[in-house]
């Protein structure tokens, strides 16, 4: 019986490289269709050649698949058959030359500072629904967290004192991140009241919980958001990560170093908190059109 040689890639992603669940199922699905594609030239999955490899990136392309999800199934096949030539199985790796779809990163839509003022202020802080959505809100425009990072903090995580929280990222990595004076008078005035009559008399090692007394989930918090930016007469979509994009914006536009804005998002590859300094370069270019003689 040969080996599954998927299944034990997905193991290692898991295990080894600590990969959440999420980004391990979306590299195991675009290796299950790359072995689709195998199976359609009569080919194994681990005999293919790099010519075939790129006769697979031209179906991607023709089939539809943007740019960007084509380079991460590109991505995905590099990891597993440096997995296949780590275990031995492979002696080459067919994709060692291939060059990446190129694709264009749109740029990270925010919120300007009135319009943070007024999604802040949107819940009504005496009540205990407000107050628990209001310090969720200022949580997450202080701290930049995930979604998942925020729903998911326990009370063990929050560090009142210490002016920090710490979460679990991607690949299972811990930060510590500034919380900030205003996200901890909100946090504070939640939890002196406003918590325990959510619960009632059920307990939570959650920080946010529901009047059901459970955790709150990504999905509810969405909710929230985009009931919020209605009260605040926020006419643009609302998300949870345009929050996290308004975090990262504010900061780089106030002299933030790139470096510090990458630990605090939890960014593993700085190329990926770059896509920010479009606020520096777009500050950049109205300081040299004021004061530059010739511009």
């Amino acid at each position: 019986m040969s080996r599954d040689w998927v299944s034990e890639f997905g193991d290692y992603l898991r295990v080894e490289k600590g990969l959440a669940r999420n980004s391990t199922a979306a590299y195991i699905s675009d290796i299950g269709k790359l072995r689709e594609f195998a199976g359609s030239l009569g080919t194994d999955l681990t005999a293919l050649s790099q010519d075939e490899m790129r006769a697979w990136l031209r179906h991607l392309r023709e089939s539809g698949l943007s740019p960007r999800s084509a380079a991460r199934a590109l991505a995905a096949a590099r990891g597993f058959f440096r997995f296949l030539a780590g275990d031995r199985v492979l002696t080459t790796d067919p994709t060692a030359n291939l060059e990446a779809p190129r694709f264009l990163r749109s740029l990270p839509r925010y919120l300007h500072g009135d319009e943070v003022d007024r999604l802040l202020k949107a819940p009504d802080p005496k009540t205990a629904l407000g107050s628990r959505d209001r310090a969720m809100l200022e949580v997450l425009y202080a701290t930049g967290l995930r979604v998942s990072e925020l729903v998911g903090l326990t009370l063990a995580q929050l560090h009142k004192d210490l002016g920090v929280v710490s979460c679990m990222g991607k690949g299972s990595k811990e930060r510590i991140v500034p919380i900030g004076p205003a996200a901890t008078e909100a946090v504070a005035a939640y939890l002196k009241q406003h918590r325990s009559q959510l619960l009632g008399r059920r307990s939570s090692n959650y920080l946010f919980v529901t009047r059901r007394g459970s955790r709150m989930t990504r999905q509810g918090f969405w909710k929230i958001i985009r009931a919020c930016g209605r009260l605040a007469g926020i006419r643009k979509p609302l998300s949870p990560h345009m929050l996290r994009h308004s975090f990262a914006t504010h900061l780089l536009a106030n002299g933030a170093d790139l470096r510090s804005v990458q630990l605090m998002l939890g960014h593993s590859d700085i190329s990926t908190t770059q896509i920010y300094t479009h606020v520096t370069r777009e500050r950049l270019k109205r300081i040299y059109g004021r004061y530059h003689p010739r511009a």
